[in-house]
């Protein structure tokens, strides 16, 4: 069934405080794997004191920065990912976001979605991910939703969503990461579901779920026209705030 999105949710999570602010580009990745017949998503909880989504349950994820532009990989994007993303942005805007969906997980979480490499001494953000010997598998990726924070926030992101098996980890279980996160955990679906979630994470986690048996479902994108939450997909000829191609 398609998946509802609460925009009175979305507006509380976030509320306005004025000032104009152009989105930032940034990339999040939900991690699944089976578990005792179901589907575990991991998930983090943001520490207390941020200025955004304080304590709220997330995905591990974060802003662009300019090295994942130029990030060294071990596999591309699939051209059908590529593809989609090209609807969007350049290939090297792309590929930029799909890298830094993989620096941010490990940072957040010391899980690396990578293939075993030579260890590289870099400069920047990517220096402790390439100590550990590992270059970033793209060809694990799907790309399943996009976001942009209502105008007015605090912080505004232009986010895309990515999704990928656990089986492409190089180590299957979380470490403390960078201290941004204050919990994580391996959690059945429906028990994430439950939790303190912004809206649009608890929007995508629906996605997850429908995808999980519907790959090709077509790509949804949120964001605020006019004062008004509008969700249109890929694929569709026009925007709907109920369902895909309905």
């Amino acid at each position: 069934m398609p998946q509802p999105f609460d925009a009175a949710q979305d507006l509380h999570d976030a509320p306005r405080t004025g000032g104009r602010q152009r989105p930032k580009d940034a990339a999040t990745l939900i991690l699944t794997r089976p578990r005792n017949g179901g589907v575990e998503v991991l998930m983090g909880r943001r520490a207390q004191g941020h200025v955004f989504m304080a304590s709220k349950w997330v995905f591990p994820g974060g802003k662009v920065e300019r090295t994942d532009g130029t990030a060294g990989f071990a596999t591309d994007l699939s051209p059908a990912d590529a593809g989609r993303l090209a609807r969007e942005v350049s290939p090297h805007r792309g590929r930029a976001l799909a890298l830094a969906a993989v620096r941010e997980t490990f940072e957040e979480t010391g899980l690396l979605l990578a293939e075993p490499a030579p260890v590289a001494s870099v400069a920047g953000p990517w220096r402790e991910f390439r100590a550990e010997g590992a270059l970033p598998d793209l060809a694990a990726l799907s790309y399943v939703a996009r976001a942009i924070t209502p105008p007015g926030r605090t912080r505004r992101f232009d986010a895309r969503f990515f999704m990928a098996n656990a089986s492409a980890l190089l180590h299957p279980e979380p470490t403390a990461g960078s201290g941004e996160l204050d919990e994580i955990a391996w959690l059945p679906l429906d028990e994430a579901r439950a939790l303190d979630l912004p809206a649009i994470t608890r929007f995508v986690l629906g996605e997850v779920a429908e995808r999980l048996d519907h790959h090709e479902r077509p790509l949804p994108f949120v964001r605020m026209i006019r004062g008004q939450h509008v969700i249109e997909h890929q694929d569709c000829p026009w925007p709907t705030r109920r369902s895909p191609c309905a």
